[in-house]
């Protein structure tokens, strides 16, 4: 939540596997919490706002649910509760793959988003978990993309949970995807793309842009047919959609890849285009008990799946 302790504990503050977002009061010239948080938040209406307060979904520290006219307190702080008036159901599950008292990793499918954000709340894999499990403290240690399937690993305490960001901070991890591409036999493989990624055109895309790399992807074909290939991507690093950038700058864009190289509309609620990208193998020394760990999906991408009938 990013502005300090609560006296409330995170069993207190989550509702329904949804945990609130929190921002301190700053000095200012609003009289109530109401006006402070219509200017501060302009994406949100002011009678959404409104509405929130009257179903008592802004409290403070001590769990007091803050009216309509509370007056406005600097220093004070504010979690308050995303809601969303209608949520389409995404008819997919996750797999669980391995649960300890700190760590659950989950075979994700495609569609399903970690984390909430945008159009998606309660149909996302981190909430789904929360309210199953009744984890409370969950976090993702890392992320994948809604349009990609696979393993994602999750911490289950907050007292161990930096031991295990650490190993991506580090890149000590070794990460594994398969994906369908394009099958090009003129380039020269294995490749080994090392390119600078900043932001692209659209707000969605990232790009290849001028200046020393900062990312790096290895890339070897696994199976090639006669149009398409199995790869294997071995990202060093771990920036946004680095693996759909690197694929599409050879000229191999992931099949069904809606963002690269060409950003294509989503289409309402169509599941039968699959971004062919999976999260396949996660390996690392467990930094609590020293011992190497391998999970792989159970998932798996086929070539003749993506062939045009």
């Amino acid at each position: 939540m990013g502005c300090g302790t609560s006296s409330l504990s995170a069993a207190d503050l989550t509702r329904n596997g949804v945990s609130p977002s929190c921002v301190v009061l700053p000095r200012g010239p609003w009289d109530t919490v109401l006006a402070f948080l219509v200017q501060r938040f302009p994406g949100v209406t002011p009678a959404e706002w409104l509405q929130r307060l009257q179903a008592g979904d802004v409290q403070d520290a001590q769990g007091t649910v803050l009216a309509t006219d509370t007056a406005y307190t600097p220093g004070r702080r504010l979690y308050y509760y995303r809601a969303l008036a209608q949520e389409i159901p995404i008819p997919f599950e996750a797999e669980l793959l391995y649960r300890d008292d700190d760590l659950l990793v989950l075979d994700k499918p495609h569609y399903l988003p970690v984390l909430p954000s945008g159009k998606y709340l309660q149909e996302t894999l981190l909430v789904r978990l929360k309210k199953h499990w009744g984890l409370h403290d969950l976090v993702p240690i890392h992320r994948i993309d809604r349009d990609t399937a696979g393993l994602v690993m999750f911490s289950a305490r907050a007292h161990t949970r930096d031991a295990y960001h650490a190993l991506f901070r580090q890149r000590q991890v070794d990460k594994t995807y398969h994906a369908v591409a394009p099958w090009n036999p003129e380039l020269s493989w294995p490749q080994q793309r090392a390119s600078r990624i900043g932001a692209g055109a659209h707000f969605m895309q990232q790009a290849e842009v001028a200046g020393p790399p900062n990312s790096l992807t290895r890339i070897r074909p696994l199976h090639a047919g006669t149009t398409l290939a199995l790869y294997e991507l071995q990202p060093v690093t771990g920036h946004r959609h680095q693996l759909r950038v690197h694929m599409a700058a050879l000229g191999l864009p992931i099949v069904n890849d809606g963002i690269y190289a060409t950003l294509t509309p989503e289409g309402p609620h169509a599941y039968d285009r699959p971004l062919q990208l999976l999260a396949q193998r996660l390996s690392f020394l467990d930094p609590l008990s020293g011992e190497r760990r391998t999970f792989e999906s159970r998932r798996r991408l086929s070539l003749q799946d993506c062939l045009s009938p």
